[in-house]
């Protein structure tokens, strides 16, 4: 028998061997990876959460109770509209190839999207600096569906209590189509001017928006509360926040919701997620802690908006180095960012005389400088996503940081400008600001005819 089993072997093997080509050429084709994808799907589920309800109860927490439900409806309203205007043309704009500047618009209403929709994707596919995914492009688009919608969002608290709701509606809608979108591409895109180095490499280091989301953000902010001017009775009136609590809950949301925002964006389960969410709570809890104390000495008193806003100061700054820096570098970066912040905030608002209603700029555009400068200072090579640290290139020091400031400048300045002509415009058309007679009686009642409570 035994005999017979190895005759049969010996006959079977030249047949075997033949046939393994035939099944070497049909390799099994790329499978999605289930853990990643989950890990994915629970991240846009984090960063939604970080608008509604986070950011809805955070800045309604700040205002006069006569605006909380307005303001909390600006949040709401932006997540409705820029899902549908990601949807028709901003994904679109911002990641397909395109060129340096724009994407194309071959996603345009999501087209294509169904063609692989069980099958992982290439990012830039058909380019050099292609990125392979192991997620549903469908995943990844409603995950940055979730940054494009909390940027815009982010705004609205510079021009709390004052603007239009119908020009608020107008001017998101193109904010996100000719500010936010172009500025995604350059910096995230594959073929993208910043992120792939204006004069070749390094190019910016922004691992989950700090120039993408909040200096974006921030400099819009600070253009709409300079455009539309300064709240009735401002600074003269007691205008102290009517619900702490709201804003203490909503911050803490953000918080939570921002370990989808930072270790998210490593668009997988994996090492570099997993030392995104570990500088992301020591940054949080520092920045919280240096805004304290900051504030204890100044003024006598640490205040609880004191260290809910310096919280999401050291979630600003860490957001774009949480992929590129370890705890150490995390710690300075946000000790920095609630100090300057807390700064920003009190004595550089108040001597500059703009009115930032709840420091969208004080907080967002400072902190996102900040954490986006200090990341070219501290990026650890090993961490990145650069082709020059799979070399084993440290990637921090002078051509990163010169890198990172080109990409904040950048920012500054397109955004800051098209706002700009934004604003000017839909005032030009619609209007901007509510009368005089419509702030003092307050939001909620005038813009919504409801009351809170």
């Amino acid at each position: 028998m035994k005999n017979r089993l190895m005759r049969a072997a010996s006959f079977a093997a030249p047949l075997v061997m033949l046939a393994l080509p035939a099944f070497a050429d049909d390799a099994p084709a790329a499978k999605i990876d289930t853990g990643d994808t989950a890990w994915m799907l629970t991240s846009t589920a984090l960063v939604l959460m970080m608008t509604i309800p986070g950011l809805a109860l955070f800045y309604g927490g700040m205002v006069r109770k006569k605006n909380i439900l307005a303001t909390m409806m600006q949040s709401f309203t932006i997540v409705c509209l820029i899902t549908i205007v990601w949807m028709v043309a901003g994904y679109s704009l911002a990641f397909t190839n395109g060129g340096l500047y724009l994407g194309d618009l071959s996603r345009l209403f999501l087209n294509g999207l169904a063609e692989n929709w069980d099958k992982p994707f290439t990012l830039g596919a058909g380019t050099d600096a292609a990125a392979p995914q192991t997620i549903p492009e469908s995943v990844y688009m409603v995950y940055q569906m979730t940054f494009a919608i909390i940027t815009p969002a982010l705004i609205a608290g510079a021009f709390a209590d004052r603007m239009k709701f119908s020009a608020m509606i107008v001017f998101m809608v193109l904010w996100s189509l000719v500010v936010y979108s172009p500025i995604a591409h350059w910096v995230w895109a594959p073929t993208g001017w910043l992120g792939a180095g204006v004069a070749g490499p390094p190019g910016a280091a922004d691992f989950a928006g700090g120039t993408v989301v909040h200096i974006n953000a921030g400099i819009a902010g600070l253009v709409c509360c300079l455009v539309l001017g300064k709240r009735v009775g401002y600074p003269s009136e007691n205008m102290a926040p009517y619900n702490v609590g709201y804003a203490l809950i909503g911050a803490a949301l953000l918080w939570v919701g921002w370990f989808g925002f930072n270790a998210g964006s490593a668009v997988g389960a994996n090492g570099r997620a997993g030392m995104a969410m570990v500088v992301t709570q020591v940054a949080t809890a520092a920045a919280a802690l240096a805004w304290m104390f900051a504030e204890w000495i100044a003024k006598g008193k640490p205040s609880v908006l004191g260290a809910v806003s310096g919280a999401v100061a050291g979630l600003v700054a860490i957001t774009p180095a949480s992929g590129f820096v370890l705890p150490g570098p995390a710690l300075v970066i946000a000790v920095a960012a609630g100090v300057i912040c807390f700064w920003s905030g009190t004595s550089l608002k108040h001597a500059l005389g703009y009115d930032d209603s709840l420091d969208a700029f004080g907080v967002h555009g400072v902190g996102g400088i900040i954490g986006a400068l200090l990341t070219g200072v501290f990026a650890y090579g090993p961490l990145s996503a650069t082709d020059a640290a799979k070399d084993g290139v440290y990637i921090g020091g002078l051509p990163q940081f010169e890198a990172q400031v080109i990409a904040v400048a950048a920012t500054l300045v397109w955004s800051g400008v098209v706002s700009f002509v934004l604003l000017k415009i839909i005032d030009a058309v619609i209007g901007l600001r509510v009368t005089r007679e419509e702030e003092v009686e307050g939001l909620d009642v005038v813009l919504h005819g409801e009351r809170l409570g």
